[in-house]
Order: structure tokens, then C-alpha cells, then sequence
């Protein structure tokens, strides 16, 4: 690993120590990688998927985001 990576992890890597900052951080590659299979089968079944298709899941997303907000908020209240 290069001397300035290593550096900056083991800074950001906090009481739980470096090994564990690394570990999180090849796992969350790992999920990306998967990810990638995963869109890459799906889409040599079904095609390629369109900007718009990726924005109308984006706007989903945020939707269902501002939903669970205010769902709860109203729990706390």
C-alpha cells in the first residue's frame, strides 16, 4: 500500500485500529464488485438501463426517504 494511503487510513481509522478501517473498506468493495455482476447479468438479459430509468429509481429512493422522515417524526411526536 502506498505510504500516503496508508498514512491517511491509519489517521481516519480511529479507536478501532487500522486493520478494521481496511476490513470495512474491502468489504464495501467487495458489495460494489457484486453490484457490478449483478447489472452486468441483468443487463445482458434485459438490456442496458436508460438515464431515465436510473432517475425515476433515484427519485423513488428519495420519495421513499422523505416518507420514513416524516413517518418518523410522527412516531417521536
Amino acid at each position: 500500500m502506498p505510504r500516503d494511503i496508508a498514512e491517511a487510513a491509519r489517521a481516519r481509522s480511529g479507536p478501532s485500529g487500522l486493520s478494521a478501517y481496511v476490513a470495512a473498506a474491502v468489504a464495501r468493495q467487495i458489495e460494489r464488485d457484486n453490484l457490478k455482476e449483478l447489472i452486468t447479468v441483468a443487463e445482458a438479459d434485459h438490456g442496458p438501463i436508460s438515464e431515465e430509468e436510473i432517475q425515476a429509481k433515484r427519485d423513488q429512493l428519495q420519495r421513499a426517504r422523505q416518507e420514513q422522515r416524516r413517518s418518523d417524526g410522527a412516531d417521536a411526536a
